[in-house]
């Protein structure tokens, strides 16, 4: 057996020796035979400094160059994070140390404060009936599976849940995923090729966006919600040769809480025998009479539901797609963040069935929501605040325009007990900065008016009203 120093011994002379072939080979090889803290200590007193000179340059060389890039992407990542503050964009988390609830406890406030910024529309998040379904789950399915799903993290409670999924919406059948980004992430690449087509809404969300850039299929955009825009980017794919069309939009957009014309775009892709498929993350469990989304509050049906478990059904994690037997079939098979995630954890997944058991037998929390919705909206306006979005979507956007402007209105806010986040460039165009507020089942009519009360009066401070 070698003793360390022999052993480094033999290694520098072999690395040596094929220093004019391969430098790279000499300086990896060093740095392993020298990765320990006795044998790196020998390098800096200078043993094999003196016993091989060439190489021990060439090794002290390369380590200072990486030292020197790596101190120079540090100060390039630190310049811009600088910029971004200066500009008045950098995001803070704050921390919550409470459920999540209508009223919550954080971390920068010694008193509850109101919570207007969550994608909580049904108040389920801390809801008694899912979190005993949840500890059910952990206690006869448990943890966690620690495998994906076609080796061995398939258990009767994830099928079951899919079942459900495809009744809800209608459909043949449902996947899931860990989250709808992985769903929108994996859909297009597993069901699109070259020839293809995809035309998206320009404002769609970035996991749409991303998930497109993975696909080779040819890539249109329309205008937003514009239905001319759409419809010539229809004739273009066409004239183009696609062999297969695929329509993209979110079913209501997060930033603007405005709503798809989801029938004109129905219309559209039966004229150029296109499919659709929509995200419906913030429509999903309240929007239309029983809470199943867009293709119900248009009245009209599409060929694709991607959509997540974390929003208004309960806000825990988990996405899914529901559509065709044979589509559903091949994402089985196909797409990548199914087949190399691992399942869903139990206790997720018998919350998840426990939601969809109530939504489809009570509509009581959506009706809440809505009579929620029209008391905000009716308020602020009449205020003077301009609000964007469809009048009947939870996702009120107060708009302030400057993004200075919208993070320290958020701040003034918090000193009035109301939870809210100002929202500016990147995540919106600039010159477009608000504050977007969510209503929630969980919120009573005293806190709504609470709410509107703080606006005013910050808005005073501000200058954005008189």
């Amino acid at each position: 057996m070698l003793s360390v120093r022999q052993s480094v011994r033999f290694f520098l002379k072999k690395c040596q020796s094929q220093a004019k072939r391969s430098k790279v080979y000499v300086v990896a090889s060093i740095k392993r035979r020298a990765s320990s803290v006795a044998n790196r200590s020998l390098l800096h007193h200078g043993y094999y400094a003196n016993k091989y000179p060439s190489s021990f340059r060439l090794f002290r060389h390369r380590h200072q160059s990486r030292l020197f890039a790596s101190a120079a992407f540090s100060e390039h990542l630190k310049h811009n994070l600088q910029a971004i503050r200066d500009a008045g964009l950098y995001k803070q988390e704050r921390v919550i140390i409470s459920p999540q609830d209508a009223e919550i406890r954080i971390r920068e406030s010694d008193r509850p404060v109101i919570n207007f910024c969550a994608n909580n529309y049904l108040g389920l998040s801390n809801n008694p009936q899912l979190i005993e379904a949840a500890k059910a789950g952990l206690d006869s399915h448990g943890l966690g599976l620690s495998s994906v799903r076609f080796i061995c993290g398939t258990q009767d409670i994830h099928l079951e849940l899919e079942k459900k999924i495809a009744e809800f919406h209608e459909k043949d059948d449902a996947i899931l995923f860990a989250a709808c980004f992985d769903a929108n992430a994996g859909i297009f690449e597993a069901l699109l090729e070259k020839e293809d087509a995809i035309i998206t809404d320009k404002l769609n969300h970035a996991s749409i966006i991303d998930g497109v850039r993975l696909c080779k299929s040819s890539r249109y955009l329309f205008e937003h919600m514009n239905m001319k825009s759409l419809e010539e980017s229809l004739k273009k794919a066409s004239s183009e040769g696609c062999r297969f069309k695929l329509i993209v939009t979110d079913g209501a957009f997060s930033m603007d809480g405005d709503i798809a014309p989801l029938k004109d775009i129905v219309d559209l892709s039966n004229q150029y025998d296109a499919k659709v498929m929509i995200d419906e993350c913030h429509s999903t469990g309240f929007l239309g009479k029983t809470g199943r989304g867009t293709e119900e509050y248009c009245g009209v049906k599409v060929d694709i539901i991607n959509s997540t478990l974390g929003k208004a059904l309960g806000g825990a994690t988990g996405g899914y797609t529901a559509a065709s037997q044979e589509i559903i079939d091949t994402l089985r098979q196909k797409a990548r963040p199914y087949l190399f995630s691992n399942a869903l954890a139990p206790s997720l997944v018998a919350a998840s069935i426990r939601v969809f058991d109530m939504l489809m037998h009570d509509t009581s929390l959506r009706d809440k929501l809505e009579a929620n919705t029209k008391r905000f909206r009716t308020k602020m306006e009449a205020a003077g605040f301009k609000l964007m979005g469809d009048p009947n979507h939870p996702i009120c956007p107060v708009m302030l325009e400057d993004a200075k402007l919208a993070k320290q209105f958020a701040d003034d806010m918090l000193q009035h007990g109301i939870y809210v986040i100002g929202f500016s460039f990147p995540v919106v165009p600039r010159g477009q900065a608000r504050i977007r507020v969510q209503l929630s089942a969980a919120h009573s009519f005293e806190q709504i008016d609470q709410c509107v009360d703080a606006f005013r009066e910050v808005a005073v401070k501000h200058g954005v009203l008189s």
